[in-house]
């Protein structure tokens, strides 16, 4: 099992639909998007700076952002399968299907540890990998990514999240993190390209 997360920021690229093709013809069976928040979540952002309302109402409405993002990769391409839930996500894999992830059970009654915007769509797709024991997760941003920088670095430097690092070092599969163009790569590594894996 894969997890592929579609940072949100491709809401409105046009590479958008070929990211969701390649994903529902070589990952039936093996992948689970996660949607980042995008412009939902910016605007989550923006109500929350101008009403200065707590962390917990801006993470659920944050949640729900993802949700919107979800429900769009599924108009843009019905081959894609709702799910709610872990068991959900496997009966889709099983079927040979490829997943994408509505999170309401991410949303809080009260406040944790994760329910703030230190961690998020980032490090929310990284759990969700290690809860279903991923093999593989692979982040796609529209921004370029400097294969020298550390998972801390990233953080750093806002490309990450900064709860990424510190759950990646004990991650137990690769995780590979995309520029939007870089379809080629990601079509390589649902096939098995040695070039690519050893990278």
């Amino acid at each position: 099992m894969w997890i592929v997360k579609l940072g949100g920021s491709l809401s409105v690229d046009p590479v958008l639909p070929d990211w969701l093709d390649l994903l529902t013809s070589l990952g039936g069976g093996r992948v689970t998007v996660v949607s980042g928040g995008g412009t939902f979540a910016d605007e989550v952002r923006r109500i929350q700076a101008h009403w200065s309302f707590g962390d917990l109402a801006a993470h659920n409405m944050a949640v729900l952002a993802m949700v919107q993002f979800a429900y769009q990769l599924h108009a843009l391409n019905p081959m894609l399968q709702l799910t709610t839930s872990k068991a959900e996500i496997r009966r889709v894999l099983h079927k040979g299907k490829t997943a994408v992830w509505l999170p309401f059970e991410l949303q809080r009654d009260k406040l944790e540890a994760d329910t703030n915007w230190d961690a998020t769509s980032d490090s929310i797709a990284l759990d969700l990998a290690r809860k279903l024991n991923a093999e593989r997760l692979v982040l796609v941003k529209s921004c370029l990514v400097d294969p020298e920088l550390t998972v801390g670095q990233l953080g750093e430097a806002g490309i990450v999240d900064r709860r990424f690092a510190t759950l990646a070092s004990a991650a137990a599969f690769p995780i590979e993190i995309l520029h939007k163009s870089e379809l080629g790569r990601m079509r390589s590594l649902l096939l098995g390209d040695a070039r690519y894996e050893a990278l």
